[in-house]
């Protein structure tokens, strides 16, 4: 039996983006929208404030934000009711990696008109500008803050071929990149941080030298990171070509860490496989050497 949708009320919530950094980067219908509506939900009023009185729009505000959604939701749908509402974050796209999402579903289940309106976005200002291919990608959100969950993300997508992007904070910065090295191994990477700002920086390079440039350099700002796909199927090594250039490898006496990085690069396998397949080779032929 089909379910019956309720008819549209008065109420359309616009999702509008605002900018990151630049206040230059935030359009007239925007602008526009954010002075028409009768209620802004904003993820962090203090921010949107400073928004408002910069363009002197005298809209009233709520906050709307992941610690009051439940008791905030309810205020914002009867104020759909009354006429139209518009959904800010404290930066960028709003209902991405934020509650509204979930303020989006409760408004489409009551009947509202959803009306995007377009604008900064730090995932794909990122990826446009990070050199790796964007025909295909993934956004994958923030990593996990814990190392162990970190890992298993990352392999479970370590073998696809899409141009992978993340969020990362400034004091996991380090730990997330050591974590995509021994997990995706030596990768083409973008780290991108403080975007349409004054001190905007994106790196570009190989994970190792992302490690090492941030290590003498203190992250700071809120990072998106841009890492390339797993090799093409058809360029990846096969596994006799990989024990092949393993033992060709060991023979040269190389650290087993200098020697998976390498590899790792050259045949589009995580760099972790070719360094466990390394160690287990070097133990097999230390027992060889002892042996009578």
């Amino acid at each position: 039996m089909n379910q019956t949708l309720p008819p549209l009320t008065p109420g359309t919530l616009y999702l509008v983006a605002t900018p990151i950094g630049n206040l230059e980067d935030i359009s007239a219908r925007a602008l526009r929208t954010l002075g028409a509506v009768t209620l802004i939900a904003a993820e962090d009023t203090r921010q949107t404030l400073k928004l408002l009185n910069h363009f002197n729009i005298h809209t009233p505000l709520t906050s709307y934000h992941e610690h009051n959604k439940g008791a905030r939701l309810s205020q914002v749908l009867a104020a759909l009711q009354a006429g139209d509402v518009a959904l800010v974050s404290d930066a960028g796209t709003p209902a991405l990696n934020d509650p509204g999402v979930e303020l989006v579903r409760a408004a489409l289940l009551a009947g509202h008109r959803i009306s995007p309106i377009p604008g900064a976005c730090a995932p794909v200002a990122a990826l446009v500008a990070s050199g790796l291919p964007t025909d295909a990608f993934l956004y994958l959100g923030y990593l996990p803050r814990k190392a162990s969950e970190r890992q298993r993300w990352l392999h479970s997508v370590a073998d696809l071929p899409y141009t992978l992007v993340f969020l990362e904070t400034p004091h996991r910065l380090l730990e997330a990149l050591a974590d995509l090295h021994t997990v995706l191994g030596e990768r083409s990477i973008a780290v991108a941080r403080e975007l349409t700002k004054l001190h905007e920086e994106i790196f570009r390079g190989s994970i190792s030298q992302a490690r090492a440039h941030f290590a003498d350099h203190a992250p700071r700002g809120e990072f998106t990171l841009v890492v390339a796909g797993n090799a093409d199927p058809e360029t990846r090594w096969d596994e006799d070509q990989v024990r092949r250039a393993l033992q060709s490898a060991l023979e040269s006496r190389q650290p087993a860490s200098r020697l998976a990085g390498r590899l790792a690069a050259q045949s589009g396998w995580p760099r972790r496989d070719i360094y466990n397949q390394l160690v287990q080779m070097q133990k097999h032929e230390n027992r060889s050497d002892h042996e009578p």
